[in-house]
């Protein structure tokens, strides 16, 4: 008889625990996107505290209680974010004078420790999402805050490197890199954090007003996400390769569908430097051209969604690791390309659709839209919390032996 997973022995830490504070960080975003298209804001390119309180004090009933849902979302997961983040620091603290995190700086799974920068550059992002929704006046001092907000990307990004630096100088000169364990993209999480400093860089060149910090912004945030490209191609060829002489990893197959939040994040990248660039360098774009980039990068997330819920499915995943009582870090997964989607459909309606005409806001087919978003949204949720409720709620944590 299978016993219940709160009787059952406790999986070892690893890294990929902090996708559990990665995962909290996106549904913050996914609230965000309530006030980002449905909150009127003028004078900014984003809502900020005094918007919302505008429109929440003249908008109509459906707008008022979207914002406290809202309001309410973004604090209650900005509380999980942070005790998640508690939690995997103090474990990874134990964690590091381990046999077995030594184990993993030997093996594969040495580029689990990505989890690290990529989790603490969502925090960042978030930090940036609280000020913007709850704190008065902060749009008067932003532009100190900007360069602020740099540095901290920068140094996140530089511990990434460090990391990379470390596998790369092993794996290349004493070699040792495991290619019959490749069967997965676990490989493809460094591009994923890399990734996510990009876009955090890039933010102030959407919203500063200030050229020298736009510009600033798009060379270091071009650097990043250089970087996650490079690394995406690469280790997707080797995984796939993997895959197809070896099969896929059935613990690690989550990881098929992290290129999905990997172009959610480029693409949100891509659309704050090119709005940067349109209002202080005079390069100029159509509302066409973002149609087209938006609906092509979102039929290639439909696409990987495809096939890796097919892998998902014909290994019994989620009735083993999620609604089962199997245990893996990795389930944590899973939460990214729900949450990834769901944004990326709200900037498609909107950055897309509506601004080129194709679609009225508000009206019934832009509802409809929504809905679907906001589904996918209520789903993370409720499998973030399933999540939770089977890994976090435990006393102690020990030493991970690594996944290859």
């Amino acid at each position: 008889m299978t016993q219940p997973a709160s009787l059952q022995e406790r999986p070892p830490y690893s890294p990929l625990y902090f996708l559990a504070t990665l995962g909290a960080g996106g549904l913050m975003v996914t609230f965000f996107m309530f006030m980002m298209f449905w909150v009127p804001h003028p004078n900014q390119p984003v809502p900020i505290f005094e918007d919302i309180m505008a429109a929440f004090g003249d908008g109509p009933l459906a707008l008022k209680v979207a914002i406290v849902v809202a309001m309410l979302g973004i604090a209650g997961f900005a509380v999980l974010l942070i005790k998640s983040l508690i939690w995997n620091l103090r474990s990874l603290s134990a964690f590091r004078l381990s046999e077995a995190y030594d184990a993993l700086r030997r093996s594969n799974a040495e580029t689990q420790l990505m989890a690290i920068p990529l989790a603490l550059a969502m925090v960042v992002n978030g930090g940036f999402i609280l000020g913007l929704v709850f704190v008065p006046g902060l749009w008067t001092v932003v532009e100190f805050l900007f360069p602020m907000a740099m540095v901290a990307f920068l140094l996140i990004g530089g511990y990434g490197l460090l990391i990379m630096r470390d596998f790369f100088g092993r794996v290349l000169i004493k070699g040792g890199f495991d290619c019959s364990t490749n069967n997965s993209f676990a490989q493809v999480l460094p591009a994923f954090a890399f990734a996510m400093v990009g876009v955090g860089m890039a933010a102030p060149a959407a919203m500063s007003s200030v050229a020298l910090t736009v510009g600033v912004s798009f060379i270091l945030s071009s650097f990043f996400i250089v970087v996650a490209l490079l690394l995406a191609v690469a280790n997707v060829i080797l995984g796939l390769r993997a895959m197809m002489e070896h099969g896929a990893s059935a613990e690690s197959a989550p990881t098929l569908l992290v290129i999905v939040p990997l172009i959610t994040v480029v693409t949100i990248a891509w659309l704050r430097q090119s709005h940067g660039l349109h209002v202080h360098f005079d390069v100029h774009g159509g509302a066409g051209e973002t149609l087209s980039l938006l609906t092509t990068l979102l039929m290639v997330q439909l696409a990987i969604l495809a096939l890796g819920l097919t892998v998902l499915r014909r290994f019994g995943y989620v009735s083993k690791f999620v609604t089962g009582p199997g245990l893996s870090a990795g389930s944590y997964a899973l939460v990214c390309p729900g949450v990834a989607l769901s944004v990326m459909l709200h900037f498609w309606l909107n950055k897309g659709l509506v601004a080129s005409g194709l679609v009225e806001k508000f009206s019934l087919i832009y509802l409809l839209i929504s809905a679907v978003a906001v589904g996918m949204q209520v789903t993370m949720i409720w499998l973030v919390l399933k999540l939770n409720s089977k890994h976090m709620r435990r006393e102690g944590t020990r030493a991970a032996v690594p996944a290859q």
